[in-house]
């Protein structure tokens, strides 16, 4: 049996990725007990729209205990029980800074 060339191997690479070639993921864990998915959906939508380039994933992580945290690429960035809840403003500044820092955001850096 003959394999054929053009078939993809383990080695192929997947879909292209972020443009500086840095997959870069966006993670909310957010408490359902208290209800906070609007909000933890609210934000990840904000960034969606903000950083549709530059991200190539977003999840959202059902937490407990209170939980609302921010991680880009697996380190935090905003935790509510140390910084409260977050403004978009703020979590847009922090997210740009690690996956886009020559980005302009705008009228929201003012």
């Amino acid at each position: 049996m003959t394999t054929d060339d053009t078939q993809p191997t383990d080695d192929t690479p997947a879909a292209p990725s972020a443009p500086a070639g840095r997959a870069h993921r966006v993670q909310i864990e957010y408490c359902t007990q208290c209800r906070w998915l609007p909000r933890a959906s609210w934000l990840a939508q904000e960034l969606l729209t903000t950083f549709e380039q530059e991200l190539t994933e977003l999840a959202l992580k059902p937490g407990t205990g209170g939980v609302f945290v921010v991680r880009v690429d697996d380190e935090v960035v905003w935790d509510r029980r140390e910084q409260g809840f977050p403004e978009p403003t703020a979590v847009k500044r922090l997210v740009r800074d690690r996956v886009a820092p020559e980005k302009s955001l705008g009228h929201s850096e003012r």
